[in-house]
């Protein structure tokens, strides 16, 4: 039934079906240009990821309903070294009277300046009211940075800051991120197409297609965040290096066979259909495993993981449809002509998949297969070591590379001010009789400078408390927890903690439950896929074992060149949890496209036979599929953010482990040593028959 259906794009009416209905889907979605309100419907605030539970989530909520909406505080900061002159002071006053001549919506009008006790630094401070759209952010502070350009002074150092200012150069990153990113993939994909096939005109028809599925992607990525799927710049910036990446690789293992076909068949609708019925389902089982890996991250805690899930699975299913249909279709149109200068005809002299350098590699394997294994782990193992340079140390205000306005405003600011004063922690305090007892226990609380009374509602009364750490790090974090210790002693268990600090805590908390809940769940539904495909139990627990060596030593590795190579200041929490999930879904693609023909071959040749076989025909595509993937992760590099340089190059490396390393070598080591056990409990791990 499945490879009836897989091969209907090869049939001679039924192609321009297809070719004309994605066409015309195309047409469909620029005309509605989906992809830019997919763009447009991002949400890049830290708050908008909280669970609804988090109690900093409901402290937001409550200073909302007392301050009459969200606010995000600009903070304008002047700094002269040798103390700010009389000329200077009267400059800053023009700037807040110039300012609040022309103030944009929901800006309140900049109050100040406050000088500092050494008198080398001033501020002005407004707050905007947020409202979810990134401009009510970005133009203030867009406002402000071209006054301070306006009046410059030689001598004074200036910056905006504060939340506000941190969230504009967050959004001015994330608005970015899709063309950068769409275009640095394509052309890396581009270049490797053209290395593996030599042709300086097939390269386009799997870029075709993958564009097809990019547009889809986007799309339907829209409607999900019309039904309250969250989407941040990160998820939709790995989106398409998901879709060029598993896209590409589905098409060079469809593209291998359809040529292998084309050389022994006239017929270029048969070569395909051939082609389908053979490749297409080790691609479907491939993507339903990529699919139910990435779904698992729906449960997690942190919406902005959890809106991964569905945004990536719709990505590879998307990816997935778009080789097995628009593809088939083009190429079948398009014809032979398609692989010049090196095009395949019925007779040509091909060299014998079972023979060649894979084949060398697998014989060498075979001879020592225990040692090889062994040997090997005890490398992955070695590698794994990195773990003990572990650090979480990447907050808000170091996650950008390079110099960014609002990093730099922190760093004035704290050097003449409570580092806090940029993003005061919220206080709810629902029995307003109580709120002098919370005020006075919490100014005598270690790390926090000062309290103030910044409201009164229905809810409660609002004190605001300016910590003496920098509120983006991770000093200030672990000080969140006694701050609620000592204010719900006070004021009692209703009393909420809130603001900048505690969202950045609690965010880390749920990302720590969120890495330790959902690896087992995935290794489990892939096992369950592994054992439904490969028919045995011993094979899928030996390939889901190497994979976690293969992600262990990958992110061994990277922990060690994050801070060695490149000096970044930790890594996020997250980031074991992104990495798990990528690289055991797309670990695990390459170990069933080359245990699923190890099967295959065994039925009719034997164990020993059919792992040699299995790993000589697969190994010149995987290893092509490989580093097109490893290429398209990379690509993250190219963007201002540690955490997807992070990622990039973790799943890059890790890709590339398990292309080189785990696939070619340990998996057959492992599956020569066992022989058939491999198999059990299957008919074919216990009977030394004949399966042909």
């Amino acid at each position: 039934m499945l490879s009836s259906l897989l091969t209907l794009p090869s049939r001679p009416r039924l192609k321009w079906v297809f070719l004309i209905a994605w066409l015309a889907s195309m047409f469909a979605i620029g005309a509605a240009k989906l992809p830019e309100k997919f763009d447009e419907a991002q949400s890049n605030e830290s708050s908008s990821f909280l669970p609804g539970d988090a109690e900093s989530t409901k402290a937001l909520a409550a200073a909302e309903e007392i301050q009459g909406g969200e606010l995000a505080p600009i903070v304008v900061v002047y700094s002269r070294e040798a103390g700010l002159t009389g000329e200077d002071k009267q400059r800053i006053v023009s700037d807040r009277d110039a300012l609040n001549e022309d103030l944009p919506p929901r800006t309140s009008p900049y109050e100040g300046p406050v000088i500092s006790k050494d008198g080398t630094t001033a501020l002005l401070q407004a707050q905007v009211k947020t409202n979810g759209e990134g401009d009510t952010i970005i133009d203030p502070v867009e406002a402000a940075r071209d006054q301070l350009e306006k009046s410059a002074q030689p001598g004074v150092e200036t910056a905006v800051t504060g939340g506000a200012g941190f969230s504009a150069d967050a959004i001015k990153v994330f608005d970015n991120i899709n063309g950068t990113l769409l275009l640095t993939t394509a052309a890396i994909v581009f270049l490797l197409l053209l290395i593996v096939y030599r042709s300086p005109i097939f390269w386009f028809f799997p870029l075709l297609a993958v564009g097809f599925a990019e547009l889809t992607a986007r799309a339907i990525g829209f409607g999900l965040t019309e039904i309250g799927v969250t989407v941040n710049g990160q998820s939709a910036g790995i989106l398409p290096v998901l879709v060029f990446g598993a896209g590409t690789d589905y098409a060079l293992l469809l593209v291998a066979r359809y040529r292998e076909e084309l050389r022994q068949r006239s017929d270029k609708h048969q070569a395909m259909a051939e082609a389908l019925r053979r490749a297409g389902p080790a691609i479907v089982a491939s993507g339903l495993t990529v699919i139910a890996a990435l779904l698992c991250l729906t449960i997690a805690e942190v919406e902005g993981t959890a809106g991964l899930g569905p945004i990536g699975a719709v990505g590879i299913a998307i990816a997935m449809l778009s080789m097995l249909t628009a593809l088939p279709a083009v190429l079948v149109v398009a014809g032979r002509w398609v692989f010049w200068p090196f095009v395949p005809h019925v007779g040509d002299d091909a060299s014998d998949e079972t023979h060649g350098t894979w084949r060398r590699i697998g014989e060498r394997i075979a001879a020592s297969p225990r040692r090889i294994w062994i040997g090997t782990v005890a490398l992955l193992l070695l590698l794994s070591l990195g773990w003990l340079n572990l650090d979480t140390g990447l907050t808000q205000g170091n996650s950008f590379r390079g110099d960014v306005e609002s990093v730099r405003g922190q760093e004035l600011l704290s050097e003449a001010f409570p580092a806090g004063a940029s993003g005061l922690t919220d206080v709810i305090v629902p029995d307003a009789s109580k709120a002098p007892e919370v005020k006075a226990a919490l100014q005598q609380q270690d790390g926090v400078e000062q309290v103030t009374v910044a409201g009164r509602g229905e809810d409660g009364v609002l004190l605001q408390a300016t910590l003496a750490d920098d509120p983006y790090s991770t000093d200030a974090y672990d000080e969140i927890d006694q701050i609620r210790d000592t204010a719900k002693e006070a004021g009692g268990e209703d009393v909420l903690v809130g603001g900048p600090t505690a969202i950045e805590k609690d965010l880390r908390v749920a990302a720590a439950k969120d890495s330790k809940l959902i690896p087992p769940i995935a290794l489990l539904v892939v096992f369950l896929i592994l054992m439904l495909l490969l028919r045995a139990v011993v094979a899928p627990l030996v390939l889901i074992g190497t994979v976690i060596l293969s992600f262990a030593a990958a992110l061994g590795v990277g922990f060690v060149v994050f801070d060695v190579v490149f000096g970044f200041p930790g890594s996020d929490p997250s980031l074991p949890l992104f990495a798990f999930i990528f690289l055991v879904a797309l670990g695990v693609d390459y170990n069933i496209f080359l245990m699923a023909r190890v099967r295959e071959e065994t039925l009719s040749s034997g164990p020993r036979e059919g792992v040699l076989r299995g790993l000589a025909v697969t190994g010149g595509v995987i290893t092509s599929a490989g580093i097109v993937l490893a290429g398209t992760f990379s690509a993250l590099a190219v963007l201002p953010l540690v955490f997807l340089t992070e990622l990039g190059f973790v799943v890059a490396f890790g890709v590339l482990l398990d292309t080189f390393i785990v696939r070619s070598i340990l998996v057959p080591a492992i599956s020569l040593d066992l022989g058939r056990r491999i198999w059990l409990p299957s008919s074919l791990g216990r009977d030394d028959g004949d399966h042909g």
